[in-house]
């Protein structure tokens, strides 16, 4: 991190910016930085493929910049002149790039989830409080915390509002998600990969990439209900499946329901889905002794409210928020707090793959899962196998 950055105070001051992951959120990431300050310029990108990073320029636009790929472009990037990295590659990544890019002094916008085992969560977690010695903002991209509305709404449930939470309900239930066959027209290229480079390519299909569907993408729920609750649930019980994925190759499931209990003893169920033509909810709903909330814009009961103030792109928010806060030299470290949740999302999995309940001490302390490969390289795939409750170990 360059002394110039962490002491500027003007908006007009450069920030150089890396991308790590050049793929969809990797792209849509960096244009939400570039819109949310002046000063702002993307001087790197990495990704494990050429194409990648190719597509990645063209779709920002972006002059001439610092390319690169492969195992090892992480490394790169991190080693260039740049102030800020975004973290945006599959999660089982993340905490290795994480950790790379604290020891470099770079400050991090760390997409969530932030890893895909307790093992992972520990090192995020250790890597963000060197963070915070050293004085490097972290923003993660749990952006309804950077949301107006839920903001307000949260202000008035944490003062008491709704009275005392006694439970609630999150869901992300959707219609499903892409796969990338290897043999796709549209990426020739991919002919020519290795099983572990497809894995990646498609990296949403295996636990040991994405954390399976409650940790990918539900932990923005259970992020919210942590948020509520002010802290992560103390045990959890879970079940699911897989039905309709059919020949996709991949172990992942396709639904989840698991009940959190948090350490007042309120219960909530979260409940997330992969299920072609089916109705969607994305939402959270928490109930307390004098009313309800939807987390998000309102609240019903004795003090009923209804959000009515701006609202600003949260995508982009987050990181306008990161920006300012290297600016005044006052950063933000949402390190710890993401890895929290996604925790949380690890410990539902967990419960609902072994088909037991368990505690989040154990969860802590106790487990040692940790199912990311040791060695990255071009080779053979890790073709795990689907779960089955009862006969997968609890470890």
């Amino acid at each position: 991190m360059s002394n110039q950055v962490m002491g500027a105070t003007k908006g007009s001051d450069r920030i150089r910016v890396g991308v790590i992951g050049c793929g969809g959120r990797g792209t849509g990431a960096a244009q939400n930085c570039l819109d949310s300050s002046p000063g702002v310029e993307i001087t790197a990108l990495g990704d494990l493929f050429q194409a990648q990073v190719d597509g990645a320029q063209k779709k920002l636009k972006l002059g001439k910049v610092e390319k690169f790929w492969g195992f090892d472009a992480f490394k790169k990037v991190i080693a260039s002149d740049v102030d800020l990295v975004i973290l945006t590659t599959p999660p089982g990544f993340r905490p290795m790039h994480f950790e790379a890019a604290v020891a470099a002094n770079k400050h991090v916008f760390l997409e969530k989830p932030v890893a895909v085992d307790p093992v992972g969560c520990r090192a995020v977690i250790a890597a963000a409080k060197l963070a915070k010695e050293k004085k490097l903002a972290v923003v993660a991209g749990t952006q309804r915390r950077h949301q107006p509305s839920y903001i307000e709404t949260m202000k008035r449930i944490h003062g008491g509002e709704i009275g005392e939470l006694v439970g609630g309900q999150c869901y992300w239930n959707g219609d499903g998600i892409w796969f990338r066959a290897k043999d796709d027209p549209k990426t020739p290229w991919l002919a020519n990969v290795s099983d572990f480079e497809w894995q990646c390519w498609n990296w949403y299909h295996w636990d040991w990439l994405s954390g399976d569907q409650i940790v990918e993408q539900h932990l923005h729920n259970l992020d919210v209900m942590n948020w509520a609750f002010g802290g992560p649930p103390a045990k959890f019980y879970g079940l699911g499946g897989r039905q309709n994925r059919g020949d996709i190759p991949g172990n992942i499931w396709d639904h989840f329901a698991v009940e959190m209990e948090y350490p007042n003893g309120a219960r909530v169920m979260s409940m997330c889905r992969h299920t072609p033509k089916s109705s969607t909810r994305v939402s959270e709903r928490v109930v307390g002794t004098r009313g309800t909330s939807d987390c998000a814009t309102s609240i019903k009961g004795e003090k009923a409210y209804v959000f009515a103030g701006a609202t600003p792109n949260p995508y982009v928010q987050e990181h306008t928020d990161l920006i300012a806060s290297i600016r005044n030299g006052q950063p933000l470290n949402e390190g710890e707090q993401v890895a929290i949740s996604t925790l949380t999302a690890i410990g539902g999995r967990i419960s609902a793959y072994t088909g037991r309940e368990i505690k989040w001490q154990w969860l802590v302390e106790g487990s040692k899962l940790d199912i990311f490969p040791k060695e990255c390289k071009a080779g053979p795939g890790v073709f795990t196998p689907v779960p089955i409750p009862g006969k997968t170990e609890l470890i």
